[in-house]
């Protein structure tokens, strides 16, 4: 499969491996692994974690957790 991406995508996709040190190509298919195949647990734990798991929606910033944050 062969994608094309815009300019201004594939400038940020540059720009992002380069931040962690690996090459384009491996940071947008770690991407989409991450996306689009599921989880395998290894082992007991992982199972038993995904078990109790439940997926809010959405997860709070570090700003809204802060102890200023709580209260506004």
């Amino acid at each position: 499969m062969v994608i094309t991406l815009d300019a201004e995508l594939e400038a940020a996709v540059k720009i992002a491996a380069e931040k962690q040190g690996e090459s384009p190509e491996s940071l947008v298919v770690t991407a989409l692994r991450r996306r689009y195949l599921p989880f395998v647990p290894r082992d007991e734990w992982e199972r038993q974690l995904l078990l109790i798991g439940t997926d809010c929606g959405v997860s709070l910033t570090d700003e809204a957790l802060s102890s200023e944050g709580i209260y506004e």
